[in-house]
Parts: structure tokens; sequence; C-alpha cells
């Protein structure tokens, strides 16, 4: 059974290749939209006037409560009745980066609340403008809270990215399932997708990893 499942697997190689090729792209492109949109509405959640952040506020409350399979579907298919044309990798990448976008939100608002007001009032006092006050103290403390959980959301954007197969998006898990319907090795080839979204995610949390170390402060 291992000689043929090894040969099965040399035949799909090129098929499994292309399916992880494409839910890496997927993953990095809704987790880098997700991120930097998410940065905005952590600041809007924090900093912007009432009606702001009643809004964002709603929009994180609501995003969060939808199942991600929802937003891929409405991504899909609403946004062709309202006259556009989104294909399936655009769609699923923006269900992803919305999505995404709410919990990096969520985020960012609780590690800059984190940060002592003092802080601030001192930038202030020295005459530090908002945006100087954001980049050179407020975001290098918030950065380091923000890692452990961003690095958890990166991770679900990746499994997450499974649900785009069913608008037919050439992932990982739809490749897996059409190698399945040719050779009928259904436990092998899972467990073989199941290894390779590890190591994805086990880089993720290597990178995060990585980026904490250079950015924690020396004792």
């Amino acid at each position: 059974m291992s000689h043929t499942f090894l040969e099965q697997f040399w035949i799909a190689r090129y098929v499994i290749l292309n399916g992880i090729a494409m839910t890496v792209s997927i993953s990095l492109l809704a987790i880098l939209a997700g991120s930097i949109l998410g940065v905005f509405v952590g600041l809007a959640l924090v900093y912007g006037n009432g009606v702001l952040r009643l809004i964002v506020r709603a929009y994180t409350d609501v995003i969060r409560g939808t199942p991600v399979l929802v937003l891929v579907l409405a991504s899909y298919y609403v946004s062709s009745a309202v006259g556009i044309e989104l294909g399936p990798f655009s769609a699923g990448v923006l269900a992803l980066a919305i999505f995404c976008s709410s919990h990096v939100g969520e985020i960012v608002r609780g590690a800059l609340q984190a940060v002592p007001k003092g802080q601030t009032e001192a930038a202030k006092a020295i005459g530090l403008t908002f945006s100087q006050t954001f980049t050179s103290v407020l975001w290098p403390q918030a950065l380091r809270q923000c890692l452990p959980a961003w690095v958890n959301t990166a991770a679900e954007m990746v499994k997450a990215s499974t649900l785009l197969s069913v608008i037919g998006v050439a992932e990982l898990l739809l490749r897996t399932q059409e190698i399945i319907s040719r050779n009928f090795m259904s436990l092998q080839f899972y467990f073989l997708a199941g290894a390779l979204y590890f190591i994805v995610n086990f880089g993720i949390e290597r990178f995060g990893k990585f980026v904490e170390r250079k950015t924690t402060l020396p004792s």
C-alpha cells in the first residue's frame, strides 16, 4: 500500500504543489490586506470620534460574528449581483481579508489601550504630532503585544482558506479532493494535506517568533 501511495503521490506531485502555492498566495494576501486594514480599524476604535467608533464597532462585531463561509459566499455571489465581477480568487481573498481585519482591529485596539496614557502625554509635552507619537511611541510598544495574537489570527486565515474550495478556488484542499476522486486513497492524501497545512502554519509561527525577538527591548 505504501508503494502504491508513493506512486500516486509522484503522479500528483505537481497538482499538490499548485494547491500549496495557491493556499500560500491566498493566505499571504489575505493576512497582509487584513492586517493593514485591521490597523486602521484598531486606530478608529481607540482614537476615532463617537460616530466613527460606533460604525467601526458595528463592523467588527458583525464580521466577527459571521461565519467565514458566509463571508466567502457573499463576496462571490453578492458582488456579482450588485454588478461587481470578482473571480473566485479575488472574492476569496476579499472575504478572508475582511474577516482578518476585524480580528486584527480588536488586537490592535487592545494593544494600544494597554500602552500607559503617560506615554502619549509625554509625547504631546515634547511637541510630537499624533502621527509621530503613533509611529515612534505607541506602535513599537503595541506591536510587541500584538504579535502572539496576530500569529494565531494568521494561522486561522490559512485554515479558513480551505473554505474557498466551495467557490472553486483550486487551493490545497480542493486539489487533494480531486486527487482522491481518482485514486480513492482518502486517508493517505488527507493526512498529507493536514501535514502540509501544519508546515505552513508552523512557518508562520516561526516567523512570528523571529519578529518578536527582533522587537523585544533589551533588558
